[in-house]
């Protein structure tokens, strides 16, 4: 057996027996991973749908408003952390903080966008039928706009669990503990390969649960597409 040959075999890119003698630690990523993922996107959803309500009200504001979160998620995360260490310090708030910053564009965007997606003569049967500006927001033009709002919170999502990982920077990366534990261990493969599989796995998991969300809260959806 070639010198390679003995490499490969003596660090496989996968691993029963790390993946066993690690369950705990794994675990304890996974749980701080999804922890950081769900809440940066719902302090993201909170944040975020007041002002894509106040963009769509507002029409002068959309613009400056789309900007600003559009500037934020164009900031390297390196660059963004550098600026939030000194207010938090080495803390998961210093992580959460960066990952609800970056998590806003996409948001306040699909929101907007649903929401001036609302067809006029809808928008006017509502004002004619007696709705103030904020009962036709809340049961009206939202319902009518949560598709797009689902596909946004989907896409902070996704984009959230890879960014994660780069909270390693600060200690608190999940699964880019993995991956940069296995750099740092003289490039051992088997950790590298877990963290990015798993972090591939717990998107597609949370958008495919999302997706079912946002079918169960649009069920006449379905129905014109059975139609």
């Amino acid at each position: 057996m070639s010198f390679l040959a003995q490499s490969a075999a003596a660090n496989p890119w996968f691993s029963w027996a790390y993946l066993r003698t690690n369950a705990d630690t794994i675990r304890a990523l996974a749980v701080e991973h999804l922890s950081l993922t769900v809440e940066a996107v719902a302090l993201a959803v909170v944040i975020g749908m007041p002002l894509a309500v106040l963009a769509y009200w507002v029409r002068p504001l959309t613009g400056p408003i789309l900007a600003s979160a559009g500037v934020l998620y164009t900031i390297p995360s390196l660059g963004l952390f550098s600026f939030i260490v000194p207010i938090f310090g080495l803390s998961r708030r210093t992580v959460l903080t960066g990952l609800v910053l970056y998590a806003l564009l996409l948001v306040i965007r699909s929101a907007v966008t649903g929401l001036s997606q609302v067809p006029a003569d809808v928008k006017e049967a509502a004002s004619a039928m007696g709705y103030g500006r904020l009962s036709r927001l809340l049961r009206v033009e939202l319902p009518l706009a949560l598709p797009a709002v689902v596909t946004g919170v989907r896409l902070a999502t996704v984009s959230t669990v890879a960014l994660v990982t780069v909270g390693v920077l600060v200690g608190r990366g999940g699964f880019g503990q993995l991956i940069i534990g296995g750099f740092w261990n003289n490039f051992h493969k088997a950790p590298i390969a877990a963290g990015a599989v798993l972090c591939i796995l717990l998107a597609v998991l949370l958008d495919l649960l999302l997706a079912g969300v946002g079918r169960l809260l649009t069920p006449w959806r379905r129905t014109g597409a059975g139609a």
